[in-house]
């Protein structure tokens, strides 16, 4: 699988957020090189998962909604008269 490409505004933010849960949740000062470290290893070992999760959502509301769909349709059909 590709890895995930950020741009550099999009990596400058996931970093910051990794620095900025380091900092608050486990008192430890997390560096700018050890963050894209880090990013980089979620992003190729389970980054995967998180995408994959999100296509079987994805597949899962775009089935719902071709359901709804298709009621709608049949409740659009006109009866038709029998001899």
């Amino acid at each position: 699988m590709k890895p995930v490409e950020f741009s550099k505004d999009e990596r400058a933010a996931a970093t910051g957020k990794l620095r900025d849960y380091f900092a608050r949740e486990l008192d430890q000062e997390l560096g700018q090189l050890p963050a894209e470290m880090l990013l980089d290893f979620i992003g190729k070992e389970i980054g995967g998962a998180f995408y994959n999760r999100g296509v079987r959502d994805a597949q899962q509301l775009v089935q719902q909604k071709a359901d709804d769909i298709v009621e709608a349709l049949y409740g659009l059909e006109r009866a038709t008269p029998t001899r």
